[in-house]
């Protein structure tokens, strides 16, 4: 039983944020023109309407056993909308429109259980909370489950027709070193350390159960990539046939790439004539070839272009090396510091939908001089995802990061203009398969 002492201040906090959370996934739904909710932007995925259910039917089925009296009203609705899909034998969805309930159906739905949470949730105490996790573990369950979503649904909106959705403000990119990186990269040699990822198992802050427990790593000396590879540099490896080159590719990656028919980043448009001009894919319009932005591919992709360059991406231990890492043995929160993330370090927390140029907010770069590690985009690494030792899955979400240590999906790190700032965090891990090319990553190469 959770005891009547919890702390209700950092409960009306947290009530704040998943607030401030759902304000941000109606905002996405409402960019939706109403007749294309039923529409499937990516084919791996459910439809839109399916995420409408969802966000609320998580909160639900997470919390209703553990609120006294709080009675299950649609068995039906919390099934069909408890669980997303990622399929990884290369099956899709068969699922028709007319298979999903009315939007007003499912509206009145979502309307009954922020009702009847938000009332249980503003009690001035929780003496009869039924189970053993306190209110503000789940709540930051809750929250982060949303601001991911906030973030996925971003990439499936990406992939609408610009006709089928409305349009939305784009913070500026606030103003920078300029520095043309869409020639050759420059190299940030980092010396040998320690990298501590994850979280004790007694840190006061959250962290999903992946993030557990610390997992100390001596890291020899290694060069990496001062930036993220952008679209010019990208440009040349596929100028130069990297897409045709049977020897950079793995065997998965070819037979991938053959089957799908992929011959560039998923955001380019190809010229219809040898000489044109290339195009790009932004958001809410068709932009020229933006040459000085992080190219954004899958893993398969990154990895053969690290193989054309004649070096590899990192792994997880070496990317928090170079993002944390200082010359005196001492990680920082942040890889600029302690400072929390603000508007001189990057474009984040849902404030833009495209990229940055890779060279923008250099006040975000490393001890090592190692920038744009957060909020341009995630990076890949060439570490599997694997729990770390000590691990331990949430007893109420034992699936969420236990399903994915299949050997089929690759960690990746820092953030993207569409992460939140809780998300930001040292010890947070994202993960997807090597040839998923909606999400928004980019990368950087590394060599010994």
């Amino acid at each position: 039983m959770i005891a009547a002492s919890e702390d209700v201040e950092a409960r009306r906090v947290l009530l704040d944020r998943l607030t401030e959370a759902r304000t941000q996934t109606d905002k996405l739904f409402e960019l939706v023109h109403p007749d294309f909710l039923y529409q499937r932007p990516i084919p791996e995925r459910h439809r839109i309407i399916f995420y409408l259910g969802h966000l609320e039917a998580f909160d639900w089925n997470l919390l209703q056993p553990r609120i006294p009296g709080a009675k299950v009203f649609d068995a039906e609705f919390d099934h069909l909308f408890a669980f997303g899909i990622d399929p990884v034998d290369g099956g899709l969805p068969t699922d028709q429109p007319a298979d999903w309930p009315a939007r007003e159906l499912i509206g009145r739905y979502r309307t009954k259980i922020r009702t009847t949470l938000d009332a249980a949730l503003s009690y001035s105490h929780l003496a009869d909370w039924a189970g053993d996790e306190s209110s503000r573990l789940l709540l930051n369950v809750m929250i982060e489950h949303r601001l991911m979503h906030a973030e996925t649904l971003a990439y499936m909106l990406h992939q609408m027709p610009f006709e089928q959705k409305g349009r939305e403000t784009q913070a500026v990119v606030p103003e920078m070193v300029r520095k043309t990186v869409h020639a050759p990269n420059d190299f940030i040699e980092i010396p040998a350390g320690r990298a501590t990822l994850g979280l004790a198992h007694d840190a006061a802050s959250f962290g999903w159960d992946n993030e557990y427990n610390l997992n100390a790593i001596d890291v020899p000396a290694f060069v990496i990539d001062g930036y993220k590879v952008t679209n010019g540099q990208y440009l040349k490896f596929v100028q130069a046939g990297g897409y045709q080159a049977r020897s950079l590719w793995s065997s998965q990656g070819w037979d991938w790439k053959e089957k799908e028919g992929i011959w560039g980043p998923l955001l380019w448009i190809k010229p219809e004539n040898q000489g044109k001009p290339w195009r790009y894919r932004a958001m809410f319009d068709q932009l020229p070839l933006p040459l000085d932005w992080p190219v954004y591919v899958s893993h398969a992709e990154a990895s053969a272009y690290a193989a054309w360059a004649g070096k590899r991406l990192p792994t997880e231990a070496e990317w928090h090396r170079a993002a944390y890492g200082t010359f005196h043995d001492i990680e920082s929160n942040f890889p600029w510091g302690a400072e929390p993330p603000g508007v001189q370090h990057g474009c984040f927390h849902l404030k833009r939908w495209d990229p940055s140029p890779a060279a923008a907010s250099p006040a975000g770069g490393s001890a090592f001089g190692v920038t744009g590690l957060m909020a341009n985009g995630w990076e890949w690494t060439s570490s599997l995802f694997q729990p770390f030792p000590g691990f331990r899955p949430f007893p109420f979400y034992e699936g969420y990061s236990a399903n994915f240590f299949d050997g089929m999906h690759y960690v990746m790190k820092g953030g993207s203009p569409r992460t939140a700032h809780c998300m930001l965090r040292r010890s947070f891990r994202n993960w997807f398969q090597p040839h998923y090319q909606y999400v928004y990553a980019g990368f950087r190469c590394a060599e010994s």
